[in-house]
């Protein structure tokens, strides 16, 4: 296995290509093309705005390599904080090398450190290797169902 990749704060530099590895998950995961200009500006927002979150980023041989976002949401049950993990991504040479293992390590140690009660994140129902990736790493299924409603201009 490669040696174990650097994980940082992204910063703007890196919005390029967190907007290029944000669409190409979505092709990926869900067929599906995104709008650009309006995912650039919801990268974008993430700097904007840091209540909503932080992306980390991942490199290789000083590269990046990969990259994921963490959003919040309060619990009132717990008096804290849930750290979402979302828009995972990894380059496709770099996957099965230990990449989203460093990222997950990194969330993992600062949730610990920000007092945060859980780490969150959801998978495609027939991502049957991103489930085993993440049961590997100590994460469970719980026993919610997630519902969306789109609502008109998202």
């Amino acid at each position: 296995m490669p040696e174990a990749p650097t994980i940082r704060p992204a910063t703007r530099a890196d919005i390029p290509h967190l907007v290029d590895w944000n669409a190409a998950m979505a092709r990926e995961t869900e067929a599906r093309a995104l709008d650009r200009a309006v995912l650039a500006r919801g990268v974008e927002g993430v700097f904007d705005e840091p209540r909503r979150g932080f992306y980390l980023v991942a490199e290789r041989d000083g590269a990046a390599v990969g990259s994921l976002l963490v959003t919040y949401e309060w619990s009132d049950w717990r008096c804290g904080d849930f750290w979402w993990i979302q828009s995972v991504y990894v380059v496709p040479a770099a996957r099965r090398g230990g990449v989203f293992r460093g990222l997950y390590a990194a969330v993992r140690d600062k949730a610990r450190a920000a007092g945060a009660v859980g780490l969150r994140l959801y998978v495609e129902t027939e991502n049957h290797r991103a489930q085993r990736t993440y049961a590997g790493l100590g994460m469970e299924p719980c026993h919610y169902l997630m519902y969306e409603e789109a609502l008109p201009g998202a």
